[in-house]
């Protein structure tokens, strides 16, 4: 499975994203993960990027509302635990565990 991490660096919430990803990958041996960052306007939309940061697993924005704007923003995720920048660990686990 892969699993690709957008971001641009203005957000700090990419890193925390980064941290539980590669949490994961030391969990799943067969999880491929890439980071990519984003730096334009003009790739935000080209990629369909609706903010900092995305996680695309297999190329499938999964937490990812068809109403969420495209651009160069920090993403907020309804989590269990609240409003936060990141999805949990234990959501991640559940994305992969449903794929």
């Amino acid at each position: 499975m892969e699993i690709t991490l957008l971001y641009f660096d203005d957000c700090p919430n990419w890193k925390v994203a980064d941290q539980r990803l590669t949490e994961l990958a030391a969990e799943n041996p067969d999880l491929v993960i890439s980071r990519h960052p984003v730096e334009t306007i003009a790739e935000a939309e080209r990629v369909g990027f609706r903010g900092s940061p995305s996680i695309l697993v297999d190329g499938v924005d999964v937490f990812a509302d068809p109403d969420d704007p495209v651009g160069l923003s920090c993403r907020v995720y309804q989590t269990t635990d609240g409003l936060a920048g990141s999805p949990t660990l234990a959501e991640l686990r559940k994305v992969l565990a449903n794929r």
